[in-house]
């Protein structure tokens, strides 16, 4: 079943959501824009890690919550203004900032768990830590967008 648009209108009259909104709002741009502002975040993210865990020899975990803090301060620049294209709003800030604490806790308690579970087993260090850093970031990314694409900067 096809989703409609009354003729001239903006308004919705169909069962499903349109596939293109013409704004840059549908879940298929948002997803591709999330996934190059993830990436963008991610080399911020983890090259602060391997910095302060490899060169300056902070531990895993103390590495990981730099690397995670200004990784999300800089998704969520880039994500308020052209991924879900949001007003500044104190509210959602404060949504956003909820969220990335429960994904943080999430992201760092996964990196420092498998970064463990690898290191024990022989594996490099580099490898370990790459390894278990796109695992626990690739869960932490999922869970963000679901719940910025429905929640927090929801297309109303």
């Amino acid at each position: 079943m096809e989703a409609q648009v009354a003729a001239g209108a903006d308004e919705y009259t169909g069962p499903l959501p349109p596939a293109e909104t013409g704004d840059g709002r549908d879940v298929k741009t948002q997803g591709v824009r999330f996934i190059i502002s993830g990436g963008i975040s991610a080399v911020v993210d983890i090259g602060l890690t391997w910095l302060f865990q490899m060169i300056f020899g902070l531990s895993p975990f103390a590495s990981r919550n730099i690397g995670f803090i200004f990784g999300t301060i800089t998704a969520y620049a880039i994500n308020r203004r052209w991924t879900f294209q949001a007003a500044p709003s104190r509210a959602r800030f404060i949504a956003v900032a909820v969220l990335y604490a429960l994904t943080w806790i999430l992201n760092t308690q996964l990196y420092k768990y498998l970064f463990g579970f690898l290191v024990e087993r022989d594996i490099p260090d580099l490898f370990s830590l790459v390894v278990a850093f796109v695992i626990a970031q690739g869960i932490a990314t999922v869970v963000n967008f679901v719940v910025q694409r429905t929640v927090i900067f929801k297309v109303r």
